[in-house]
């Protein structure tokens, strides 16, 4: 271990990291009133540069993806990271900031002897979450990983940004957890289908009949990709979007130069659309609207998004839908119900997901299948569910929203609870969407927003955009004005006026 002058402390800025080097290290100095903290440079998410984040209320923001990490100990607070920053001793000696170059030891919670037997059932953003947590906790019970995937606890928002486009092999999509992570406490991963969850009985039984007696459970099954009953829809070339092994084989069937035909204009349709131009497809959009992404963007901001596919060179259908799929063995042809006739032997369904909650008994469900679960994400006596089978409350309102880094934070969320803490979900929905090199990032949940205040032009190019309900503001999207996105991201967590907004933003 050496240690090494880095900086001045007249260089530090108490709301932004600044990056330095120590030896073979890359690290960000951290000023917090006289104290001065050092990590690891990179988000252990997806590697953004934490010197490009903020400093807001304690917390570390990350600039892409708004992970939150404490400022005091780098401990993660808000996915999508699931694990705590690595620090490094750091002092401030006649104005000089020093660093060692060798990571602190990190302490392991104690692990005590517990006859429980916890279970997690899906190994997506809301699984892999809530495993990280019990594990960060210290639980010291059987914990059951229940999963259908045999590679499963991986990142999918890759697979329709990066994979589809060629950027990214399907088997080298990062992991969720790291493999040091996976042997902390009793932790067993079980492949398997679950056909009965006795909600009653406290029991899961898969379909091979083994069954597993629980006292805590969480299901975070997500979404069964949506196959809408149109004749043909079973034909070989008809695919959907939710497994690495969907992205390879989908991938594989692609030609460059060739067509492919997308079906549904919702963020997964137009990522693919994306990315599939980025590959060389030609790429055609069916869609029901005029205006894609209106309901949750807004006229404005969706218009500028089809004019930049059109741009790309993605051709769109509609407003119309597709009346069948045809072919002799395999599809070649969509028909639309406006009477067009599209050529493709690849057909891409973005035609939303259904709650996967079919093997849950006991439980009354909400009309479109989903769970419902209180601030706490509990569904039942010993059950929580999070992620894309969940409606639970949202400012009084029930809403079940289908995002992955909301599904993280409501796995965290479960978790804790099941392990006897009171947690509510009161943390601020993001998400982002990444199409033809642009990222558009969304906070809130506006469902009757009646008014939208610009800073910045979508058409042109870096916009914010406000979306209220009359001067609340209820939600923001943005393309850059990360510094903004960042303390919007903390600030919302309280009622937020557009007038206080627009002066936050600068």
């Amino acid at each position: 271990m050496s240690q090494h002058n880095v900086a001045r402390v007249e260089q530090l800025d108490p709301r932004r990291p600044l990056r330095v080097q120590a030896g073979s290290e890359e690290l960000v100095l951290v000023l917090q009133g006289d104290q001065v903290h050092a990590y690891q440079a990179n988000c252990p998410h997806a590697g953004a540069p934490l010197d490009e984040g903020m400093v807001c209320g304690g917390l570390l923001v990350c600039p892409w993806h708004k992970a939150a990490f404490a400022v005091d100990e780098g401990a993660v607070c808000e996915p999508p990271a699931l694990t705590d920053l690595r620090r490094y001793r750091a002092w401030v000696k006649d104005g000089a900031v020093w660093v060692d170059d060798q990571p602190l030891a990190q302490v392991e919670p104690p692990r005590h002897s517990d006859a429980r037997c916890f279970a997690v059932i899906g190994a997506g953003a809301a699984g892999s979450a809530a495993v990280a947590t019990l594990l960060a906790h210290g639980f010291g019970g059987r914990l059951v990983w229940l999963d259908q995937e045999h590679q499963s606890a991986y990142d999918r928002t890759a697979l329709s940004k990066f994979v589809i486009a060629g950027q990214m092999p399907a088997d080298e999509v990062p992991a969720l957890l790291e493999p040091e992570a996976l042997r902390k406490g009793h932790l067993e991963r079980l492949f398997g289908k679950v056909r009965v969850l006795d909600t009653q009985k406290r029991r899961i039984t898969l379909a091979d009949g083994r069954h597993i007696d629980y006292d805590a459970a969480l299901l975070a099954t997500g979404g069964k990709p949506h196959r809408p009953a149109i004749d043909g829809v079973e034909l070989p070339g008809v695919f959907t979007l939710r497994s690495r092994e969907d992205a390879a084989r989908l991938l594989d069937a692609a030609e460059p130069g060739h067509p492919v035909v997308i079906v549904g204009d919702g963020f997964i349709g137009l990522e693919a659309a994306s990315a599939l131009r980025k590959y060389g497809a030609q790429v055609h959009v069916v869609t029901r609207h005029e205006v894609p992404l209106a309901k949750p963007l807004g006229e404005r901001i969706g218009r500028s998004i089809r004019a930049l596919h059109e741009r790309k060179g993605v051709i769109f259908h509609g407003p119309t839908e597709v009346e069948r799929l045809a072919g002799k063995g395999q599809v070649d042809t969509v028909v639309l119900a406006n009477g067009e006739t599209l050529a493709a032997s690849v057909v891409l369904l973005g035609t939303g997901v259904s709650p996967a909650t079919g093997c849950v008994q006991g439980l009354v469900m909400a009309q479109d299948k989903s769970l419902n679960v209180d601030a706490h994400m509990q569904a039942a006596d010993g059950l929580w569910a999070a992620g894309d089978i969940a409606t639970f409350p949202l400012s009084g309102r029930p809403v079940r929203i289908e995002h992955w880094r909301l599904a993280q934070q409501q796995g965290v969320i479960a978790a804790a609870n099941m392990l006897g803490q009171q947690r509510r979900y009161d943390d601020v929905p993001f998400f982002w969407t990444y199409q033809h090199g642009r990222t558009y990032e969304v906070l809130g949940h506006a469902r009757d927003f009646n008014r939208m205040e610009f800073v910045g032009e979508p058409e042109k190019g870096d916009f914010i955009a406000l979306q209220c309900v009359d001067d609340q503001v209820e939600a923001v999207i943005a393309q850059g004005y990360s510094d903004a996105m960042a303390q919007l991201s903390q600030r919302m967590k309280r009622p937020l006026s557009l007038t206080q907004a627009l002066e936050l933003i600068g």
